[in-house]
């Protein structure tokens, strides 16, 4: 399983699925445009590799590496 933390700068991914137990997290992922079916493009890593930038639906969005590991891409 291969997860949005887990790209590389300039890379693209399609948003499988998005996981974990804490469905309040879970539903702020969700909420923030990361759906199954979403392209995503990661822009940039922080300079010490956290946070991460990254390119959707036409906006730019930044999240922490480890909320990053909950979104399954393909």
């Amino acid at each position: 399983m291969k997860t949005l933390d887990l790209l590389h700068t300039g890379e693209q991914a399609v948003v499988a699925a998005v996981h974990g137990q804490h469905t309040a997290l879970r539903r702020r992922l969700l909420d923030m445009g990361l759906i199954r079916g979403t392209r995503v493009e990661l822009v940039r890593t922080a300079p010490l590799g956290d946070p991460i930038e990254l390119k959707l639906r036409g906006y730019s969005l930044t999240i922490r590496k480890s909320d990053a590991h909950l979104v399954e891409v393909a």
